[in-house]
């Protein structure tokens, strides 16, 4: 009896044992997001961008990012995936045909537009979320229906994108702390949007579980909250009644001396803004193009011939991870690096992208092949932050928006360019990582001797109000 009463007594005690631990597991769950969201909240805020209001802006994008992820995982099996190759060779040429219409439009209008509304920076971002947040709903229907209407939305939601980066771009020099670098500043915000949209896709696989259409409801919710938070950005990032009468007469003197420029034969915008930022541009686009190249052209050859003793499904896999990461860790290290020239930055993801796309071309293989796509992705990373770092330090404020317009056009041309070269080659490995190291040749051999020559004079480092 006494055993039998010890034996109830230790049957007791262990399941209350194992009470407590399920209680204490379920009481520390909850503090898992939340002490990692206040060690996100640290990070945004460190060196002062809590202060300037750079890390609302963080916050905001982070937001923006996130329901850019649920768009891309709601149209990704809508173009490629679920056809056969040569059906989805036109179908991918149709979309970069009429992925470059918007952009048509992006230089000469949006970008001056915004140009004239420097003191509605906030409500122009909110506008572009909002708007993206309604044709989420128009491409949902699509969707559903099977209607024509998803390739124009789909645009449109690309366009809205594109014009809340440009106005987000133009805004950080107004935030930036004394104690960060512009490219460390837009290091923080690209690597901040990287993560929410990491977080963001086990949710969109979750919501398309229970329907197609259903990421891109979220989207749109997230897109509204996007818009209430534009608003809780600092005052400085619209220009105050004073700073607009001065900015608007800065800004008719700069048409009046880009219309002379024009009549003159001489270069305008970008070129005639600064020789060093057209010259980094042109960089830009040759690493943009590989970007582009590699994506449709390793989507189709991989299909048919993967890599070396793998399945064509983990090849995709490999390379994609490997590219994604590459795109991470450009993030990270733009985030960790000093406050170096960002033509010298430019110089040294040019000489990295050039040798790994030769020593593909040499030896087609495995391990270069993924060398190069986590090269492209580390290049195209830091030489968008050395770009956006130079416009933002080099080009005056009352044309910064149309120069990030123009920026952005001349990279998505870029990408687009190489992605139609891409679905045009045969599939030959070594033909392919021939044409990927003559695509970044060009861009590095037209702009080689300008960065170095910027480099070792040392431009200097404004901080730009």
């Amino acid at each position: 009896m006494a055993a039998a009463g010890g034996s109830s007594e230790l049957k007791t005690g262990s399941g209350s044992g194992l009470f407590r631990a399920v209680r204490a597991t379920g009481r520390a769950i909850p503090g898992v997001p939340i002490a990692l969201g206040r060690r996100i909240r640290r990070a945004t805020h460190a060196h002062g961008a809590g202060e300037s209001g750079l890390a609302k802006l963080i916050e905001l994008h982070a937001v923006h990012s996130m329901g850019d992820m649920l768009v891309t995982m709601a149209l990704a099996s809508t173009i490629f995936f679920s056809v056969p190759t040569d059906e989805a060779r036109g179908r991918v040429a149709l979309y970069l045909a009429v992925t470059m219409a918007p952009f048509i439009l992006l230089a000469p209008v949006i970008g001056p537009l915004l140009d004239r509304l420097p003191h509605g920076r906030r409500a122009a971002m909110a506008g572009a979320l909002l708007a993206r947040g309604l044709l989420a709903l128009v491409i949902a229907s699509a969707v559903a229906g099977g209607g024509l209407e998803l390739y124009p939305a789909a645009l449109g939601v690309m366009v809205c994108s594109k014009a809340y980066n440009i106005v987000r771009s133009v805004a950080v020099p107004r935030l930036l702390p004394a104690r960060i670098s512009l490219v460390k500043a837009n290091a923080r915000i690209t690597l901040t949007g990287l993560i929410a949209a990491g977080v963001a896709a086990p949710i969109g696989l979750g919501l398309n579980a229970i329907g197609q259409e259903w990421p891109l409801y979220g989207a749109c919710a997230i897109t509204v909250l996007g818009a209430i938070l534009s608003f809780r950005l600092p005052h400085q990032v619209d220009l105050a009644r004073d700073e607009r009468k001065v900015h608007l007469a800065e800004l008719a003197q700069a048409r009046a001396g880009m219309s002379r420029d024009a009549e003159e034969g001489r270069p305008g915008g970008l070129r005639g803004i600064d020789s060093p930022v057209f010259k980094a541009l042109v960089a830009n686009a040759g690493l943009r193009s590989l970007s582009g190249f590699l994506l449709f052209y390793l989507a189709f050859l991989l299909r048919d011939e993967p890599l070396p003793g793998l399945t064509a499904a983990f090849s995709l896999g490999v390379v994609g991870v490997a590219a994604g990461t590459g795109n991470a860790l450009g993030n990270l290290l733009g985030n960790w690096l000093r406050d170096r020239a960002p033509e010298l930055i430019l110089l040294m993801v040019l000489i990295l992208a050039l040798s790994c796309t030769v020593a593909a071309a040499t030896s087609y293989t495995s391990v270069t092949v993924v060398a190069v796509c986590a090269a492209a992705g580390i290049c195209q990373a830091l030489g968008k932050l050395s770009l956006d770092a130079m416009i933002q330090r080099d080009v005056p404020e009352v044309v910064r928006t149309s120069a990030f317009a123009r920026s952005e056009t001349s990279l998505q041309m870029a990408w687009v360019g190489g992605g139609a070269i891409g679905i045009s080659l045969p599939l030959d490995g070594t033909l392919g990582m021939t044409v990927a190291a003559c695509l970044v040749l060009v861009g590095t051999a037209t702009t080689i001797r300008s960065l170095v020559s910027a480099a070792r004079r040392g431009s200097p480092h404004p901080r730009v109000k």
